[in-house]
């Protein structure tokens, strides 16, 4: 018993916590359930893995690159804010669950392990179920984890004394949410990357959805009737051509904005921070550090084109004997090498202007909640939708879409932070479906109790019945057989016609 207990413990910490191993454990079992060769399951489980470490290195590197910038703000500016950012948001779980509640952190990964249980078995049964994504992001599964576990709390006190009670509400909850979020972005990524056969796992799997359809039905070409620009389409005169080249368009675009903040926030607060020393030209510490965006852009890319490939294909033996006509849910990171590139930045600074309108709002109005925008939610969040919505209605929807994404990020995250204690400690998750999606179940919870619990889950497992009505022929054949599929909506949109 001590030896398997000595296995889960090994397996819950080193695989299911981290995503790069996460990642590599799927592509090794799905090798291994194809029958590859021993060396060829392992150059592609190395491969995976290495990829998804390389893919963290860019994500890690744009959230560290800018979190000096962040405090040069909070510093400059003497404002006593919560940052969204879902490391904040774990962080102030961590710190303040045992305060507030008088319960342990450690719970938080039971919960995870029996919602990623629950996913599974969706999947599994996927022809009742209609789900066809598993959630393998291991670090959002945490942060996320983290999250639902204080919201559920607040939400349901009674539940605080029973842990058994309280672990499957919150598993059933979080298990469908992964089951039922990242299924909703397997259309959306379908089309954007041609059949890539991925759909998105991360924190924004409903506002990629909602960004999908406002982009078509707002912004689309109405059957050809309507000529529809995109982000690719824009003609630069002259010089401004450099834009059409996407790592010098965010190298010029950061550098312009950030540029100016940090001029604003000034040198001698980044040399007490020890970001430079006195001695270093300031002007220079500037333009590095907004390059630094650009290369470690450039290094998230390389990340993507690294895994994708073995997971999508290795994945294929997962799905054909143990979860048929699924695919996996990745980092949304993974669709930045599809579609139009410069997509990505235009909506990140679109998203990026609607958080610091409503943050000027929210200072204006004396809101006893002040939010400081993070990087991961900023850019993740409206980069994805951004690119989403260019592939769909093109540059005004990749404008538009995003900036008002920015301005429910800022807003919902005052009010769901400070309504349930979390802006107390500094931080909340903060990322779109986190400030909307789950505000509204906490708030269900809160005010029906167990009626509430059953509506959330009633609701969250009738959305893929509902999309699968819609299509019932094309539902599964676009993960099936992509081809096939691009002939059935090419004989619907005849018909419609």
């Amino acid at each position: 018993m001590q030896i398997l207990s000595a296995i889960w413990n090994f397996f819950a910490t080193y695989i299911l916590q981290k995503a790069p191993y996460m990642v590599g454990f799927l592509t090794l079992v799905g090798y291994c359930l194809m029958g590859k060769k021993w060396y060829d399951t392992l150059a592609g489980t190395l491969k995976a893995i290495i990829g998804m470490l390389i893919l963290n290195v860019g994500s890690g590197g744009l959230t560290s690159n800018f979190r000096p910038i962040l405090a040069g703000l909070k510093d400059r500016f003497n404002l006593t804010a919560c940052v969204i950012d879902p490391y904040y948001g774990q962080n102030a779980v961590t710190a303040g669950v045992e305060e507030t509640f008088g319960k342990g952190f450690a719970q938080v990964m039971t919960l995870l392990l029996i919602a990623f249980i629950v996913n599974i078995l969706l999947v599994r049964f996927n022809k009742i179920t209609k789900c066809r994504t598993l959630f393998t992001t291991g670090h959002v599964q945490v942060q996320q984890a983290a999250t639902a576990y204080w919201l559920i709390l607040f939400a349901l006190p009674a539940l605080r004394e029973n842990n058994v009670a309280l672990l499957l509400v919150m598993s059933v909850i979080l298990g469908a949410y992964w089951a039922v979020g990242s299924n909703l972005t397997v259309k959306p990524m379908q089309e954007l990357t041609e059949g890539a056969g991925f759909a998105i796992a991360h924190q924004q799997m409903f506002g990629i959805r909602l960004g999908y359809w406002l982009a078509d039905k707002l912004f689309g070409d109405k059957g050809g009737k309507r000529k529809v620009k995109k982000v690719g389409d824009l003609e630069m005169p002259g010089f401004f051509s450099i834009f059409n080249e996407n790592m010098v368009c965010t190298a010029i675009l950061m550098t312009v904005f950030f540029g100016i903040i940090m001029s604003i926030i000034g040198k001698d607060f980044f040399v007490a921070s020890g970001a430079t020393k006195e001695t270093e030209a300031f002007a220079f510490y500037v333009f590095n550090t907004c390059l630094q965006f650009a290369v470690y852009l450039a290094i998230l890319q390389l990340g993507v084109r690294t895994f994708v490939s073995e997971l999508t294909a290795s994945f294929q033996g997962i799905a054909d004997k143990l979860l048929p006509a699924s695919v996996p849910g990745v980092d949304c990171a993974v669709c930045y090498g599809f579609g139009d590139s410069n997509a990505v930045t235009f909506g990140f600074l679109a998203g990026l202007a609607g958080q610091i309108v409503a943050i000027v709002t929210l200072i204006l109005l004396g809101s006893p909640t002040i939010i400081i925008c993070g990087f991961v939610p900023v850019f993740f969040d409206n980069a994805t939708i951004g690119l989403v919505a260019n592939e769909k209605g093109g540059l005004k929807a990749c404008l538009v879409i995003p900036f008002f994404s920015g301005l429910i990020q800022v807003f919902g995250a005052a009010l769901i932070a400070g309504w349930v204690g979390l802006a107390d400690y500094g931080g909340y998750l903060g990322m779109f479906d986190w400030d909307t999606v789950w505000p509204l179940f906490t708030v269900a919870m809160r005010y029906l109790g167990y009626v509430g619990v059953a509506l959330v889950v009633i609701v969250l497992l009738a959305i893929p019945q509902i999309e699968y009505r819609m299509d019932p022929e094309g539902y599964f054949l676009i993960t099936e057989d992509y081809d096939a599929y691009v002939e059935h909506r090419e004989k619907m949109n005849a018909e419609k016609a």
